[in-house]
């Protein structure tokens, strides 16, 4: 595990060995030509005592010693960084991740994730792998279920996406499977989530989120960055074909019916951004739009004006993940450029590149999907401006209508504006993201 590429290990334990040698033979001279002579002398005959030169030279004795020596020197300064790891709180048994974390990762390219659902929680599992500088900008307007619950009762903003984010950012297993805990009886707590509820608990202590937001990356131990887009409570509002208004994006699958979605808005419509989001869309090395629903997962997000603006004004590639399937209820008969044309009217910035599946789920998954009214976008009918940004890649889980996070993000980081440092260490990645499965199935 110490020997893993870039956590900048090797290199010390280099010079550790190089300096003892060196230091070895400088003691020999001192010895040697020093008032140390004679006791030296002594030494050197008394350990012959014990040798055979008929079974091996007499030199041999003193590498072994050396070798000891220079093992036992190794033995002490590990059992030295146990203690130090054990008294600042971090499990020695983590410590390669974390040093792995922060160097490696560290340097990699700075990566902006906007969206929201399962959809933009599954990139982020695939991206913390590969880089530590992620942000994730998560859409907020989510009013049904356990956070449409807390954020009628709390007035405060939805904190279901939220959570699913955290969790998939959190270099603690034990927190990130705590967090997607979901009560199945309880008054009060049944169908809530531990993550939902913590973030209410948080906002409620601290007036706000937003004045918890540090606590909680430190709590959790976020491998990069989760915010909301805004911090203001909003509801999404959809504009349909046939003229009607539908508000609140858990009515979109039921209302919309035969229509089509034209325009969705936020009411209010001016909620201010979160005051690190600007900054991280300035800096940002990659801009990601999706996977997700389009109307309420990944448009939301590019409603606040501060967001739009940032993406526009951002010299970064802008790549939107294309979803698997059409929604039902929501982009039914959409085609691929519907989508990007739906991201385009909202935003005001055409994507540079769009990222789209080109595995086929196996036909028992099409079919039940098919049940459900959903079916794969494809290129079927695209213009050729579309194709010339299109890359299609296998990105499926096996057996499954489900990005893969891993494939996904490897694909996504040869957009970046600079190579990742990361480049070489799949192998390393590989045993790493071994480990942890380990770890989280001793845990369970």
């Amino acid at each position: 595990m110490w020997m893993h590429p870039g956590i900048g290990v090797k290199r010390w334990l280099m010079l550790f060995v190089v300096c003892t040698l060196i230091g070895a033979v400088g003691f020999l001279h001192f010895t040697w030509t020093g008032p140390l002579h004679f006791t030296a002398t002594k030494w050197i005959l008394w350990v012959n005592r014990f040798l055979r030169p008929e079974f091996m030279p007499l030199y041999l004795g003193g590498m072994i010693i050396m070798a000891l020596s220079l093992l036992g020197a190794l033995w002490s300064i590990a059992m030295l960084s146990r203690s130090v790891l054990r008294g600042t709180g971090t499990a020695p048994s983590t410590a390669v991740d974390v040093i792995y974390a922060r160097h490696t990762l560290g340097r990699a390219p700075r990566v902006v994730a906007l969206g929201g659902g399962t959809g933009l929680s599954n990139l982020l599992k695939g991206l913390r792998e590969i880089t530590g500088n992620t942000t994730a900008i998560v859409a907020i307007s989510d009013d049904g279920g356990s956070s449409g619950r807390l954020r009628e009762s709390l007035d405060m903003i939805a904190p279901g996406d939220l959570t699913d984010c955290y969790a998939a950012l959190s270099d603690s297993p034990v927190m990130a499977r705590l967090m997607l805990h979901r009560f199945a009886r309880g008054d009060g707590i049944q169908g809530h989530t531990f993550g939902n509820l913590m973030l209410a608990t948080l906002s409620e202590e601290e007036g706000g989120l937003g004045a918890a937001m540090q606590d909680i990356h430190e709590v959790l131990r976020i491998r990069g960055h989760v915010y909301p887009a805004t911090l203001h409570p909003a509801t999404l509002v959809a504009q349909l074909s046939d003229g009607r208004v539908i508000r609140g994006e858990s009515h979109f699958a039921t209302a919309v019916g035969e229509a089509r979605i034209e325009q969705v808005r936020l009411d209010p419509p001016d909620v201010p951004v979160m005051g690190a989001i600007p900054r991280a869309l300035e800096e940002a090395e990659l801009i990601v739009l999706g996977p997700g629903s389009l109307y309420t997962s990944i448009i939301p997000a590019l409603l606040v004006q501060e967001i739009a603006v940032g993406i526009r004004n951002s010299p970064a590639p802008l790549v939107y993940v294309a979803s698997l399937m059409t929604e039902p209820g929501e982009t039914d008969g959409h085609t691929l450029e519907d989508h990007v044309s739906a991201i385009v009217r909202h935003l005001g910035r055409t994507p540079d590149h769009i990222l789209v599946n080109s595995a086929t789920p196996p036909q028992d998954v099409l079919d039940r999907y098919a049940q459900q009214g959903a079916r794969l976008l494809n290129l079927n009918g695209a213009a050729q401006d579309l194709r010339d940004r299109v890359r299609s890649l296998p990105l499926l889980q096996p057996n499954q209508a489900r990005h893969d996070p891993h494939a996904l993000a490897q694909a996504l980081l040869t957009y970046t504006l600079r190579p990742s440092p990361l480049a070489g260490h799949k192998a390393a990645l590989m045993s790493l993201r071994q480990s942890e499965v380990v770890k989280e199935r001793a845990i369970k």
